[in-house]
């Protein structure tokens, strides 16, 4: 690939938005993390906002002016799963409970992405995601954005939805093992 070429792919303007998302992350993080005010938390939600549009932004741009990349097909679903965890740590940081959940998502993430990498190395290609891996990140996004937008939940509303995404999440996780299991066995059949 010539250095113009390149040049191009590293700052198309999908790729800057992405990269741009990925830069506001951290001031979503501290905006929602110091808010005590109703007018803090919707500073912290605008900012959240803006990363959530920018997502759809960049994906819509690369496709519609067919500015598509390698790079961008990587980025992408990077900065996905960094508003994931970033939205999992800032709900961590105000309910003790999330640590339990924490440590589920990293591993379950670091297991997928190495599984995933070794698929892609054994198969040269990779299975796309699965119903109970649909579930998964449908019960976890839905639990984050109610314990997000309702600061003010009981603890006992917030832990009975993180004990939810730890069930689901873990339930996931074993589906996934027992999936990649079989791949495997029939990989060496």
């Amino acid at each position: 690939m010539n250095k113009n070429k390149k040049l191009r792919e590293i700052f198309s303007i999908p790729n800057i938005i992405g990269y741009c998302r990925i830069l506001m992350l951290p001031v979503f993080l501290m905006q929602y993390n110091r808010a005590e005010t109703t007018r803090e938390y919707i500073a912290a939600f605008v900012v959240l906002a803006v990363i959530f549009l920018s997502d759809m932004a960049d994906g819509y741009i690369a496709r519609k002016f067919d500015m598509v990349t390698n790079l961008g097909k990587i980025l992408d679903p990077v900065a996905d799963k960094l508003v994931q965890g970033t939205l999992v740590l800032a709900v961590t940081l105000k309910h003790p409970l999330m640590k339990v959940f924490l440590a589920v998502f990293l591993c379950r993430e670091i297991y997928m992405g190495a599984m995933g990498l070794y698929l892609i190395k054994c198969k040269n290609s990779l299975n796309g995601a699965k119903w109970y891996g649909k579930i998964y990140t449908a019960v976890m996004d839905a639990c984050i954005l109610v314990m997000l937008f309702f600061p003010g939940l009981s603890d006992t509303v917030s832990n009975l939805l993180i004990v939810l995404m730890i069930v689901v999440g873990v339930f996931s996780w074993i589906m996934y093992i027992r999936f990649h299991v079989e791949i495997l066995k029939d990989q060496n059949s």
